[in-house]
């Protein structure tokens, strides 16, 4: 692999233009199918650089058929690939994306790494509806919202089937109702927590100050991608993606600083610039009566919070949608009330599924 990094992307890229295209265009001219790289993978996030190269990385993508064509076609299509592709794409091994697999075995020299799929089956295995039909709230509730995100970025490279852009436009961003209904949980998650910092701090705890000054800072964060409409990554590359907003930069000096600060005073200090700044964000987004971005004491102790209840209360009452009003108040999307990687990572077991048919959440 000698000369400049490519991105997985601009690679992915390449593999199509190059390799597949040609061989689809030579033995199945009148194939109709849709290319591209979507789902897992910080590549089409766009975040890879050389270390991503490592595993779980190299050419690849999907080629999506219609259910009739994957059943006729996907084996001949998989001999002929196996057959004519090259071993190597820009100098990276068309076998490089199933290295570093959970078994320890090595891919065959003539791996290659394009999953056959439906359009449906592909985005419902991700989202766990069909994003062609009927979208309920709760649906937009129960995924998080980055695994929607690696499928409205990504590269498309051909879509023949014309149902890629489509959809992906629909899933551009929650609608109107449900975005507020997850900002009002965000601002009740910082409401909930605010004045622990302070009275950690003062009872001697430093460490336990710290702590929720951390959860703070990135509850801020998180309600900042919110209020600029965009989805935000997992944890890995959830401060890449922070600077990158609008608000950042003005808002990550005072992040920094809160998590630099040594004492709770200082930290609230920092902790009462931000949540001017967020609050003064919202008032831009005129979803409700200007709320006042002046920090307040906490009761009679001496404590300044912003109050993220009144926001959330305010943005709640902005709420029309007689389906989004029947969710359980303030709870939010699964990725407001569950912090785990194995949970993610089982998400789609049914479980949480089961478990909001139970109250009556999925009627």
């Amino acid at each position: 692999m000698k000369g400049p990094f490519l991105t997985g992307l601009q690679l992915s890229e390449q593999f199509y233009r190059q390799a597949i295209q040609p061989i689809l265009a030579a033995h199945f001219p009148h194939l109709r199918y849709s290319a591209a790289l979507l789902g897992p993978g910080s590549e089409v996030l766009g975040y890879d650089d050389g270390q991503s190269t490592d595993h779980d990385w190299g050419p690849r993508l999907q080629l999506f058929l219609t259910p009739a064509d994957l059943t006729t076609y996907q084996e001949p299509i998989e001999r002929r690939l196996r057959a004519e592709l090259p071993l190597t794409i820009a100098g990276y091994p068309l076998n490089l994306a199933r290295k570093g697999g959970e078994d320890g075995s090595e891919p065959a020299p003539d791996d290659h790494s394009v999953v056959m799929v439906t359009v449906r089956d592909f985005f419902t295995r991700i989202l766990r509806f069909d994003p062609t039909g009927e979208i309920r709230a709760v649906d937009w509730l129960m995924v998080p919202d980055y695994a929607i995100l690696t499928l409205v970025r990504g590269r498309v490279f051909h879509d023949g089937l014309g149902q890629l852009a489509p959809i992906r436009a629909r899933l551009d961003y929650y609608p109107h109702d449900v975005w507020l209904y997850l900002m009002a949980a965000q601002w009740a998650r910082i409401g909930q927590e605010e004045h622990f910092m302070g009275r950690c701090g003062q009872v001697g705890d430093e460490l336990g100050s710290r702590l929720i000054a951390a959860r703070l800072v990135r509850d801020l964060m998180k309600l900042t991608f919110l209020q600029e409409r965009q989805y935000a990554p997992y944890i890995k590359w959830f401060g890449t993606a922070f600077v990158r907003l609008a608000c950042a930069g003005d808002l990550l000096p005072t992040l920094l600083n809160i998590t630099l600060a040594q004492s709770w005073q200082e930290r609230e200090t920092y902790l009462s610039a931000a949540y001017h700044l967020v609050a003064e964000q919202h008032n831009g987004l005129a979803i409700t009566p200007p709320l006042s971005p002046q920090v307040q004491p906490f009761f009679t102790r001496p404590f300044q919070v912003i109050g993220g209840e009144r926001f959330a209360d305010a943005i709640r009452a902005a709420i029309t949608s007689e389906e989004v009003l029947a969710l359980p108040t303030h709870l939010g999307a699964v990725d407001q009330f569950i912090d785990s990687t194995d949970a993610f990572n089982h998400l789609y077991s049914g479980g949480l599924h089961d478990l909001f048919a139970v109250r009556g959440y999925l009627q």
